[in-house]
């Protein structure tokens, strides 16, 4: 048993609390327009992450996983949303999103919001939480990052977006349409697009 670290700080653990909260709240509100089979806004204690995952419905190509349960949990096609505090290989506290199996041009596709990127070696993209804590609406831009990952993963995946989705009444009107490159192509959803 660790007695070693065992401060008790109630400022952080609330602040800890709050972030997990308003992170909650994002994800059951990206969940809204997605009717295919998803899981709930769970957290993961070994990780500390908070995540919620779409599937598409197909199966997923087998792999060796090191665990039963991730092997279980990998049997279908998937998109997963979420938050991670970090660890050694990402310092900071991130937004995170992957699809897999990872669909090729996953990787070179553009991701929103700007200040959002691909992480090679967590093959997953990511948009740093201080980015989002400056942001003008940090809601709305945690919802262009998971929209944006999603949208990547299941075009280039060849989901059937229009069995699983429908309009998202959470959309903000008005809003842009997303852009991504594939084989050279600049291809864009539109909202008009997103909710036929």
């Amino acid at each position: 048993e660790d007695r070693t670290h065992a401060a008790y700080d109630p400022t952080y653990v609330n602040r800890c609390w709050r972030i997990l909260v308003g992170v909650a709240r994002v994800l059951e509100q990206y969940r809204t327009p997605f009717v295919g089979k998803s899981s709930p806004v769970h957290f993961w204690w070994g990780s500390f992450d908070l995540a919620t995952t779409r599937y598409s419905g197909r199966p997923a190509p087998p792999r060796d996983w090191p665990t039963r349960w991730m092997a279980l949990g990998a049997q279908q096609e998937q998109s997963l949303a979420g938050f991670w505090p970090g660890n050694e290989r990402l310092s900071e506290p991130a937004f995170v999103a992957y699809t897999y199996p990872e669909p090729p041009g996953c990787r070179a596709a553009a991701v929103q919001p700007d200040a959002a990127f691909f992480h090679p070696e967590l093959a997953e993209f990511v948009l740093p939480y201080e980015q989002v804590r400056n942001a003008t609406d940090p809601a709305a831009t945690i919802l262009d990052f998971y929209r944006s990952t999603y949208e990547i993963g299941a075009i280039l995946g060849g989901w059937d977006r229009q069995a699983l989705e429908r309009p998202d009444p959470t959309k903000i009107p008005g809003a842009a349409g997303r852009h991504f490159r594939r084989g050279g192509t600049t291809h864009m959803t539109t909202q008009a697009e997103e909710v036929s």
